[in-house]
C-alpha cells in the first residue's frame, strides 16, 4: 500500500471541504419547498450556472481516474471522447434537442417518451436507466474509496460507507438544488487541484513538445500521441481501432446517446430558467469539455513516460499481479504535491468523484420517483408525498451504489466498464428518441419492441465476448481490431442499428398517435419557441458554430 504523507494543513483542506458540502446542503434545505424545487432546482438557473453543472455531473470517476488510466493504456486516442466523442452531441442538444425536451415541460427523459409513445416505454427506459444509474454510481463510490484506502491508508470499509455517507447527506437534504451548488465549488476545485499537477510533470519532462517524443520513443510500432492519422490501421494506435469505428461507434451512437438521453446531465439543462438558457447549458459546457483532455490526457502522457523511467521511481499499483491502471492520477498528485498542498490535490479528486456521485443520485431519485414510483406503483402520490419518496430514493440509491462500487472495483479500467454498461442502455435509447423526434409515424409499439431489441442484442454481445462465446472479430468485422474498447464501440453500433431497424418495420404495421397529441414533440409540429429577440451572437446556433471551428482546430493540431 502507498501512503502519502499527510501534515495538519493537508487534513484541514480536506476536513474543511467536506464540512462544507454537507453545511451547504442542509442550507439549502430551507429553500427547497415543493418537489420541482427538489427534482428541478426550481427552474431559475442562468445558462452559465446550468453549463458548469452539466459539465460538473460528467466530471466524475469516469473523466479523472479512468480518461488518465485509458490514456495510460491507449495513449492519445482516449482524447477521442472529449472531442468527436462528445462536443458535436452536446451541439446538437442544445440546437435541435432541448427544445422538445424544455417546452414540453418534463421532469426526466423517459417522461419525454411517455409523451412521445406511451407509459410502457416510459416504465421500460426508467428502469433501464435506473439500474445503470445505479451501476455506474458504484463507480464514484469505488474511486473516492480508492484514494481515502489506497492512498492514505484508510480502511476499504470505512472509506466506502464515509463516502456513501456525505453524498447521501447533502444530496438528501436539497435533492438537485445542493447537487448543482456543489458541482459548481467542485468544477472549479477539480481545475485549480488538478490541472497544477499536468503543469508540473510537463515541466519535470522539458515541455509538450518533449512530451510527445519520449512517448513516441517507447512506442515506436504504434502511435500513441496522434488522433487521426494513425486511425486507418486498427494495429498501427494504442487503441487498435480503425477511424470507422470511432465515427460510428463513438462519435455518433455512444456520444449521441449519452449527452443527448442520459438524465444524468440532461436534467441540468432542465433547471434553466427559459428555454434559451436551457439551449445554452450544453453549448457552453462544450468549451469547458474540450479543455478537460489538458488534464486528464497529458497527466496519462506524462505516467507513461514516468513508468517506463527506472530513475523516477513511478509505477502504477497491482491488485493481485493486475495492473490499476486508475490509480495513475492520485500517484501524480502524491509526486508532484508537497506537504501541506497534497490535501488539495486528494480534495480535488474527492470533489470530482463527488460530482459525478451527486449527479447519479440526483438522477436517480428523479427517474425512480416519477417514471417508476408514480407511474407504476402510486399514480395518485400528492407532491409532499413524492418528495418525501425523492428523499428516500436518495439514500436507497446510495445503499445500492455500495453494493456496485464493489463490482466496479473487480475491472482493471472503469472506463472499459463504463462504455459497457453504456452500450446496453444509451446506445439503443438513442435510435428510439432520433427517430421519435425526428419521425413522426413511428409508433408506440415500435418504440418499445425496439428499445427492448437494442438493449438485449447489446447484453447478449457482450455476454459472448466476455465468456468467449462470440469471436470480437464478429462484432468488430476486423482482425486486427480486438481491444476491449473497440469491441465497445463497435457493439454500441450494432445496439444502435438493430432498434433503429426493428422501430421502423414494427412501425409501418402498428398503430399511429395522431397528429396533435404530437405538437411540440416532433420536429416540424408547433411548439414552444424562444420569443425575444436578442443579437446573433448570442444565439445557441452562433455560439454552437464557435465551438466546431475550435474544435476542428483541435483536431488537426493533434491530427
Amino acid at each position: 500500500m502507498t501512503e502519502i504523507g499527510l501534515n495538519i494543513f493537508d487534513w484541514l483542506i480536506i476536513g474543511v471541504y467536506f464540512t462544507f458540502i454537507v453545511g451547504i446542503g442542509f442550507y439549502l434545505k430551507k429553500f427547497t419547498k415543493n418537489e420541482e424545487d427538489f427534482f428541478l432546482a426550481g427552474r431559475r438557473n442562468s445558462s452559465w450556472v446550468a453549463g458548469i453543472a452539466f459539465l460538473s455531473a460528467n466530471l466524475g470517476a469516469l473523466e479523472l481516474l479512468g480518461m488518465t488510466g485509458n490514456t495510460f493504456k491507449y495513449g492519445m486516442f482516449v482524447a477521442h471522447f472529449y472531442w468527436i466523442g462528445a462536443i458535436p452531441a452536446m451541439l446538437f442538444l442544445g440546437v435541435y434537442m432541448m427544445p422538445f425536451y424544455y417546452s414540453s415541460r418534463i421532469k426526466s427523459v423517459p417522461g419525454y417518451l411517455k409523451l412521445r409513445f406511451d407509459e410502457k416505454t416510459r416504465v421500460l427506459n426508467g428502469i433501464a436507466f435506473g439500474i445503470m444509474t445505479l451501476l455506474v454510481s458504484g463507480i464514484n463510490l469505488y474511486a473516492m474509496a480508492l484514494v481515502l484506502h489506497t492512498f492514505l491508508g484508510w480502511d476499504w470499509n470505512v472509506s466506502m460507507w464515509m463516502s456513501a455517507v456525505t453524498v447521501a447527506l447533502y444530496v438528501t437534504a436539497s435533492g438537485l438544488l445542493s447537487a448543482i451548488f456543489t458541482e459548481i465549488i467542485q468544477f472549479f476545485l477539480i481545475w485549480f487541484g488538478l490541472f497544477l499537477v499536468t503543469i508540473l510533470g510537463i515541466i519535470e519532462i522539458g515541455g509538450i513538445s518533449e512530451v510527445m517524443n519520449r512517448v513516441d520513443q517507447l512506442y515506436q510500432e504504434i502511435s500513441y500521441t496522434t488522433l487521426w492519422s494513425s486511425s486507418g490501421n486498427p494495429g498501427a494506435n494504442g487503441m487498435g481501432i480503425t477511424w470507422a469505428g470511432i465515427a460510428l461507434g463513438l462519435g455518433f451512437v455512444l456520444s449521441f446517446g449519452y449527452w443527448t438521453t442520459d438524465f444524468l446531465v440532461v436534467q441540468r439543462a432542465f433547471s434553466a430558467k427559459d428555454l434559451r438558457s436551457a439551449r445554452m447549458t450544453p453549448i457552453l459546457a462544450s468549451f469547458f469539455k474540450m479543455a478537460v483532455p489538458f488534464i486528464v490526457i497529458f497527466a496519462g502522457l506524462i505516467a507513461i513516460i514516468l513508468a517506463n523511467d527506472p530513475q523516477s521511481g513511478f509505477k502504477l499499483l497491482e491488485d493481485s499481479g493486475q495492473v490499476n491502471y486508475d490509480s495513475a492520477l492520485p500517484l501524480l498528485v502524491a509526486r508532484y504535491f508537497p506537504a501541506g498542498l497534497v490535501g488539495l490535490g486528494i480534495t480535488a479528486l474527492l470533489a470530482g468523484f463527488m460530482a459525478g456521485q451527486a449527479g447519479n443520485i440526483s438522477a436517480f431519485n428523479t427517474v425512480w420517483t416519477y417514471d417508476i414510483y408514480k407511474s407504476v406503483i402510486n399514480k395518485k402520490a400528492s407532491d409532499s408525498h413524492l418528495l418525501w419518496m425523492g428523499r428516500a430514493a436518495t439514500i436507497a440509491g446510495i445503499i445500492i451504489s455500495v453494493g456496485t462500487a464493489y463490482w466496479a472495483k473487480g475491472f482493471p479500467s472503469i472506463m472499459d466498464y463504463m462504455q459497457a454498461i453504456f452500450s446496453w442502455v444509451n446506445a439503443p435509447l438513442f435510435a428510439t428518441m432520433i427517430l421519435g423526434m425526428f419521425v413522426w409515424w413511428i409508433t408506440p409499439a415500435g418504440a418499445f419492441w425496439g428499445l427492448i431489441s437494442g438493449m438485449l442484442s447489446s447484453f447478449i454481445l457482450f455476454l459472448g465476448v466476455k465468456y468467449e462465446w462470440l469471436d470480437p472479430v464478429w462484432i468488430t468485422l476486423s482482425p486486427d481490431s480486438t481491444t476491449d474498447m473497440a469491441v465497445n464501440f463497435w457493439r454500441a453500433f450494432w445496439a444502435w442499428v438493430i432498434c433503429f431497424g426493428v422501430t421502423i418495420l414494427i412501425s409501418l404495421s402498428t398503430k399511429r398517435k395522431p397528429l396533435d397529441e404530437l405538437k411540440g414533440l416532433v420536429i416540424g409540429l408547433s411548439g414552444e419557441s424562444e420569443t425575444e429577440k436578442i443579437a446573433f451572437y448570442k444565439k445557441p446556433e452562433f455560439v454552437a458554430i464557435l465551438s466546431c471551428i475550435v474544435l476542428i482546430i483541435l483536431n488537426l493540431l493533434f491530427w
